[in-house]
């Protein structure tokens, strides 16, 4: 492949842990894409079910094309732990920056998922996860600036960015004032009185100023995701004023069907970076238009892989395989590839994160 693209070594800089158990068809079924299973059909039978059909089966030493009960019985005799080594291991991973802020039930953390994938693995800290567990705490409405402000500077010792889900909980049309004491006051008393997600624009805009306040990378969940997610909200040209007013790395992950707009927002602010993470297996064989297109804006130095992998482990593989293949057929004509090449698959991540030069 043109510019040694199979050879990169990738950084996934934003992923989550796999299940620590056995996947059954109901488990696949239900994980392999945003939405599930459905009356009268299957996930199975989409870009990612085909995808998922004909390149996953020979890693378990199965040949393409295998029936799904079939791949289901070999995963079983395999054990979950050899499965997610084999997969993680297949993907050619570097590096991990691990968001461990959604965990609907037991995943790897990330110190295992190092282990599995025979990579390093960082924390990327999601900010609504913190407020809210403060909120539990006890804390008084006009504590809890403060307490939510020392939580995120103890974390941010040992993490690499944060991550803000204002597009689950707002929508990202967010007024760029950083909110006065008083107004977070008003907001936290709003919200103790009836805890439990974070789903206030002055909280939300708090907690991003307070991630900008320390200095590390903000990723922005943007477009694409579950039904919990009003996607007409969720446009990045709608965090413009925002990101005017931001100093740190504003990382804009997923993007689709909006690749176009982050391309543009990353080309014209210094510091806006985009991926095309999740989409990038969910589209299949469409993976490389999906690519070019993103990158029809995007400067090469602020483009960085990501898949967004949650629960199985597949997801990582094919994540990172499509998107070689993806990366190998633009770069075909494309002058100096193994420079970018390099860039994209991890340069620009560990410049960003600050990972260092090691593989």
């Amino acid at each position: 492949m043109p510019g040694g693209v199979t050879e990169q070594p990738l950084v996934d800089h934003h992923c989550h842990g796999v299940l620590l158990r056995d996947a059954d068809q109901a488990t696949l079924e239900a994980r392999l894409t945003e939405g599930g299973p459905f009356p009268g059909g299957t996930p199975f039978d989409s870009g990612i079910g085909f995808a998922f059909r004909r390149m996953c089966p020979p890693v378990l030493g199965l040949p393409e094309d295998v029936t799904v009960s079939e791949y289901v019985q070999r995963r079983g005799e395999l054990g979950a732990d050899l499965v997610n080594r084999r997969f993680l291991r297949a993907a050619g991973l570097s590096a991990l920056c691990v968001d461990t802020g959604y965990t609907p039930e037991p995943i790897t953390a990330p110190d295992d998922l190092a282990s599995l994938a025979g990579a390093k693995a960082y924390e990327i800290v999601r900010l609504e996860v913190v407020a809210e567990e403060i909120g539990a705490s006890g804390v008084t409405a006009k504590g809890f600036a403060d307490a939510v402000r020392e939580r995120l500077a103890e974390r941010a010792r040992h993490a690499v960015g944060f991550k803000s889900i204002a597009a689950y909980r707002t929508g990202l049309d967010l007024d760029a004032r950083r909110p006065t004491g008083a107004e977070v006051a008003s907001a936290a008393a709003r919200y103790l009185r009836d805890p439990g997600r974070i789903c206030d624009n002055a909280v939300q805009r708090f907690l991003i100023w307070c991630a900008n306040d320390l200095g590390k990378p903000v990723q922005f969940h943007v477009g694409y995701g579950d039904r919990d997610v009003d996607l007409h909200r969720c446009n990045p040209l709608l965090l413009t004023p925002l990101i005017r007013q931001l100093t740190v790395p504003v990382m804009l992950l997923h993007n689709y069907p909006y690749h176009r707009e982050a391309g543009y927002l990353a080309q014209v602010f210094p510091h806006v970076y985009v991926d095309a993470g999740l989409a990038t297996h969910n589209l299949g064989h469409r993976a490389s238009v999906l690519l070019a297109e993103a990158l029809e804006l995007t400067p090469y130095g602020k483009f960085l892989f990501s898949s967004d992998a949650f629960g199985l482990a597949e997801l990582y593989y094919l994540g990172a395989a499509l998107f070689r293949r993806a990366l190998a057929s633009f770069l075909d004509d494309v002058p100096d590839a193994e420079r970018i090449a390099r860039l994209i698959c991890s340069g620009n991540a560990r410049r960003v994160y600050r990972l260092g030069d090691a593989e």
